[in-house]
């Protein structure tokens, strides 16, 4: 139904590359909780990070995340779903 995963120093950094819930079980708090057992885990560190868009943004939002100062996200990407 749903899988998230992050990438960490072990210490100090995280990055949570994906959140994936199907369409079909979205709404239902399965991220959410996908959220509160990584933020068991790394709520600890000093920064966590993640990229967001779309619908995503406010997702986030309400699990803790805010926008990263005046930073702006940057990318070499060969997709073409954006």
């Amino acid at each position: 139904m749903g899988i998230g995963n992050a990438i960490s120093d072990g210490y100090l950094v995280v990055y949570d590359p994906h959140l994936l819930v199907h369409p079909q079980y979205q709404g239902k708090g399965i991220g959410k909780m996908i959220m509160e057992k990584m933020q068991e885990k790394y709520d600890h560190f000093h920064m966590q990070m993640l990229t967001a868009d779309g619908k995503a943004i406010d997702f986030y939002k309400k699990v803790g995340f805010t926008r990263a100062g005046l930073t702006e996200p940057m990318w070499i990407y060969k997709g073409n779903e954006h």
